[in-house]
């Protein structure tokens, strides 16, 4: 079987100048700007009272326990287990004990909950007009430019997400799209924000999208979340733990290493 020429495009040498650089640098002054756009419109955070504080850090000391419990003797662990069962069961660490048993409050009608929303849609507004208005300038003056090609090669199921708008069944995958660079651009520039900005921005599109999904900031005691029920179900939680002590047995353990050597 023959094997196929290799597919040679004459592109102009202009397209890099015209079209790949000002996308990339309207995707890094633009990540910038909302940098310093969210940063003025964030508003500063209100202060816990104690109450509400206790609150969370009781819950927090139940999930605390009940991931690092090989790390405590037996009785050490049942001490602690009875103490916060039996306080989260009398509800002694409630804010509002009045309030248990009843419905959670409307989220609406609460002052703090209506800050924390109008802060989640400014930054998705941040984050949806500018990404909006730039990708109908792509569209209205890239739009059809193939403009780089891949220096290795790559299997065709690639063809789709790197030659978007260009609608070519015979164009080696390799070649990029002006739109493709577009979303290369808004999923691979994360390096040169923390490089620019610092770790802690808020350019990065993808962290402003999973900063309150990801499993290290749970939300506890948000808008619409019953305590009460947040307290009983740690309860069971940890009535069900089958404890176990990396120090059980230490001695032996040890004497037993000693005499093997």
């Amino acid at each position: 079987m023959a094997e196929l020429p290799p597919q040679t495009i004459h592109r102009d040498p202009q397209l890099f100048y015209w079209i790949l650089l000002p996308i990339t640098a309207v995707m890094i002054l633009t990540g910038v700007l909302r940098y310093y756009a969210t940063v003025l419109m964030q508003t500063p955070p209100k202060k816990l009272d104690a109450k509400a504080t206790k609150e969370q850090r009781s819950l927090l000391h139940g999930i605390a326990i009940r991931s690092n419990y090989h790390a405590l003797s037996a009785p050490s662990f049942r001490v602690r287990r009875d103490y916060l069962t039996n306080a989260y069961e009398s509800g002694a660490y409630l804010r509002d004990p009045e309030r248990r048993g009843q419905p959670p409050p409307n989220p609406m009608t609460d002052p703090g909950a209506m800050d924390g929303m109008m802060g989640m849609m400014k930054n998705n507004m941040a984050m949806m007009i500018p990404n909006t208005l730039i990708m109908s300038w792509i569209n209205a003056f890239f739009s059809g430019f193939v403009i780089i090609k891949l220096p290795f090669p790559i299997t065709i199921k690639f063809k789709s997400m790197l030659q978007a708008g260009v609608a070519t069944k015979e164009m080696d995958p390799r070649w990029m799209s002006s739109i493709s660079w577009y979303f290369l651009c808004y999923f691979g520039l994360q390096f040169v924000f923390n490089f620019l900005l610092g770790n802690e921005n808020a350019a990065n599109q993808m962290a402003q999208q999973m900063a309150g999904m990801g499993p290290g900031a749970p939300q506890m005691f948000g808008p619409g979340v019953d305590p009460d029920k947040q307290f009983k179900t740690e309860t069971e939680n940890l009535a069900v733990v089958e404890h176990y002590s990396v120090l059980d047995d230490v001695e032996n353990r040890l004497l037993e290493g000693i005499k093997s050597k």
